[in-house]
């Protein structure tokens, strides 16, 4: 038997091509399309129903949370405990979440229990009804933890960042307030559930052991035309479009005099991932300030100690996107940890980028790409992510040969065009 000599590295191999299942596409008798990913061995699958029924779409500020959250606290035939006891029972998990684009509600269970599981996801979509009890204690609750977070200058600075991006009026950049708490009520809930979570709002992706057995019961579930039958009907609802509003200002202070902290946040207002630059525009974020290795996480942490962490980072949005930078520092350093970001900002604006930094940076993407489609579930969101912007699955190919290929020159070019300090939005909470 050959022994292993650990003192030599293993060979190095390099990512040309990655092979990924492809979502196959079906649709209910009522058109509700069904992406599967049928991989893996374990007899597990992962259901989600996926609604345009996110934060842009809502018309008074926690509307879409709201309703989200308390699809699961009772229907007409089982209360919140019913519905947990049931899902339990069968060592299954229902999940619920909200963005500012969608929301979804997802069921995790074995292939022998769906019949048992799927009819309550069912319920929860079909027939929720808000309990005006279960509201109010989700309103309390849900103000408690506002007051608790409201104390903290990295929440602070994350809700009023938005507002300074997308301006105080349009959906991305609402900043909550105690007093919407007070103005929500059931008709806002069942008003939006009824215009948003109905079937011609829905997708579903499938993801793990999949066979006909499963769509069947989807279709039996879900394929018929009893999703609010006032509104079955009504033609999907076209998405509104609201103008960004940015501030014009460049530096903003919220002042907080016993602050020890203070949360700098900086950024714009940029593009989502149909841009032919948010790709090229990923990889000089991650040297910049993308990983644990990039220069900022260098210079601010390791360097000069102002700070546990820092990271920059670029968010796609169906209706728009932006670029961030976040961290928190001492109020006395404050001022100095602004300086050094954008002296790296400049130096990736004057200076290329040396070979090694920009292959150990392209290792690093490539190696978290293949993470990031390891299994069915995995492969599930990256189809999601693609899915949600009319993508097909070359912008995977794009991606890898946009990493692998581009040049220093290329980088520098792009930071002139986009990290511009005049450009950049700037909010410190805390003290400067």
């Amino acid at each position: 038997m050959e022994i292993l000599d650990r003192k030599i590295s293993p060979a190095f191999g390099t990512v040309d091509k990655i092979e990924m299942i492809h979502a196959s596409e079906q649709r209910l008798r009522n058109n509700i399309p069904v992406y599967s990913v049928n991989a893996g061995t374990q007899e597990l699958i992962k259901i989600e129903f996926l609604f345009s029924a996110g934060m842009y779409q809502q018309t008074i500020p926690l509307q879409a949370a709201t309703v989200n959250a308390m699809l699961e606290e009772g229907t007409s035939k089982l209360n919140a405990a019913e519905i947990a006891d049931k899902v339990d029972y069968y060592g299954a998990f229902l999940e619920t979440a909200v963005s500012q684009d969608n929301a979804s509600i997802v069921l995790y269970t074995l292939n022998k229990h769906l019949k048992s599981t799927l009819p309550v996801v069912e319920q929860i979509i079909k027939d929720a009804v808000f309990p005006q009890h279960e509201l109010d204690t989700y309103i309390r609750n849900r103000k408690q933890k506002f007051h608790v977070n409201n104390q903290k200058v990295a929440n602070i600075a994350r809700k009023c960042f938005s507002e300074l991006l997308f301006g105080g009026k349009h959906p991305y950049g609402i900043n909550v307030k105690e007093s919407d708490f007070d103005k929500i009520n059931r008709s806002h809930l069942k008003d939006f559930y009824s215009r948003f979570y109905r079937s011609n709002s829905c997708t579903i992706i499938l993801a793990g052991k999949i066979d006909d057995d499963v769509f069947g019961l989807l279709d039996n579930h879900f394929g018929g035309n009893d999703w609010l039958q006032e509104f079955k009907n009504k033609k999907t609802e076209t998405p509104k479009e609201i103008s960004i509003v940015s501030s014009t200002k460049h530096e903003h202070l919220i002042l907080k005099d016993d602050a020890v902290q203070s949360a700098i946040r900086i950024g714009k207002v940029l593009f989502n991932k149909t841009h032919p630059d948010f790709q090229s525009l990923q990889v000089l974020n991650t040297i910049f300030g993308g990983y644990f290795g990039s220069r900022l996480m260098s210079n601010i942490r390791e360097d000069k100690g102002y700070t546990y962490g820092i990271g920059s980072g670029i968010v796609s949005l169906q209706n728009s996107g932006y670029f961030f930078i976040s961290t928190e520092v001492g109020v006395e350093v404050c001022q100095n940890a602004i300086n050094e970001i954008y002296f790296e900002m400049n130096r990736l604006r004057e200076d290329l980028v040396e070979d090694d930094e920009l292959q150990l940076v392209k290792n690093y993407l490539l190696g978290r790409f293949l993470r990031s489609v390891d299994g069915p579930f995995a492969m599930a969101e990256r189809f999601k992510g693609i899915m949600e912007y009319n993508l097909g699955y070359d912008y995977f190919d794009n991606y890898i040969a946009t990493i692998k290929d581009i040049s220093a020159s290329q980088l520098r070019d792009l930071a002139n065009c986009y990290f511009d300090k005049k450009s950049m939005i700037e909010l410190v909470v805390g003290k400067k």
